[in-house]
């Protein structure tokens, strides 16, 4: 991770096998955890695809801040799927985010959220701490919309 950025990595159990693997994967690629977060995504496509530009925006009352991000990587690996985007001009923030399903030799399936980040934009200059603090709670709103994709589809 480089230096002079934020790093956060958050990590959630999400169940266990091939199936719980799958549900959980095709809720990251399809921006449903996005989405569940809260968020609007403009994408051109319904799954992350690599050199995608996505925007996300985040609403507040009649606010919105939008962040237009690059998909820069995609992992489609027998264990492991998921995406990282980093952010383009414009953003509010300056980095990366990886999301990422693994799935291990005893078929324990994890979810994790890594970034590292760093303010970009009077808006986000100007909020301080909040922003750390708003970027901590949409962490948190993904790995919960994650779950709760999963558990949906277990019903």
């Amino acid at each position: 991770m480089p230096q002079g950025y934020r790093h956060s990595e958050r990590r959630v159990r999400v169940g266990k096998g091939r199936e719980a693997f799958d549900r959980a994967a095709d809720a990251v690629m399809s921006w449903q955890i996005h989405r569940g977060a809260g968020l609007t995504v403009l994408a051109s496509e319904e799954r992350a695809e690599p050199d995608e530009v996505a925007v996300v925006r985040l609403t507040v009352g009649p606010l919105h801040v939008d962040g237009a991000n690059r998909v820069v990587a995609v992992v489609d690996e027998p264990d492991r799927r998921g995406f990282a985007y980093g952010t383009l001009q414009g953003h509010p923030e300056r980095g990366e985010q990886a999301f990422l399903v693994d799935i291990d030799d005893s078929d324990v399936v994890t979810f994790t959220v890594r970034s590292f980040t760093r303010r970009a934009s009077l808006l986000a200059l100007a909020g301080g701490p909040l922003n750390s603090r708003i970027q901590d709670r949409i962490t948190e709103r993904y790995l919960m919309a994650l779950l709760e994709a999963a558990h949906q589809a277990r019903s």
